[in-house]
């Protein structure tokens, strides 16, 4: 039975290159000349320090733009996160890199999947939702559906089978 798996996978790699590369021109502008700003990754969590929310402000979009050169969608970072005060007039940020889809996400594939009149079956799966249908012009609507309609996660669909 035809069917596909909606994930939601970053490229750590090129993530962990931006970040790289958010370091090297936070090193090289003038504009950060002997500031505390920089960038780490741990895991899948992300942390900005500077000494402002200005400047986290700064190193944030300096980040998002290196990412989106490398190729990595921004709805990955998870920007929600309160600016926390550390230590004198020093600031940090810890943002969040998102990876497999969140129960809600999830719930709402499954019920647009039901709600159409497409003849496909969605289930849950841990972090993936595993969509099956009888033709593969079914499951291809079907992704068009997921597309169009759940716009706010990066999803992409894989292990797609005949």
């Amino acid at each position: 039975m035809p069917s596909f798996d909606a994930v939601l996978e970053p490229n750590l790699v090129e993530v962990r290159n931006a970040v790289d590369q958010t370091a090297k021109e936070i090193g090289t502008r003038f504009d950060f000349k002997g500031s505390s700003a920089r960038t780490e990754l741990k895991d899948e969590e992300l942390t900005i320090w500077a000494d402002s929310e200005f400047q986290i402000g700064q190193v944030m979009d300096i980040l998002l733009a290196k990412l989106t050169k490398r190729g990595v969608d921004v709805r990955f970072i998870d920007r929600m996160a309160k600016i926390e005060k550390i230590g004198g007039d020093k600031v940090k940020q810890v943002l969040t890199v998102k990876s497999g889809i969140d129960s809600e996400t999830a719930k709402k594939i499954q019920t647009l999947v039901k709600q159409s009149k497409l003849k496909v079956q969605a289930a849950i799966q841990g972090d993936t939702v595993r969509v099956t249908g009888g033709k593969r012009d079914d499951l291809q609507g079907a992704i068009a559906l997921i597309r169009k309609d759940v716009a706010d996660a990066p999803l992409s669909f894989t292990n797609f089978r005949d």
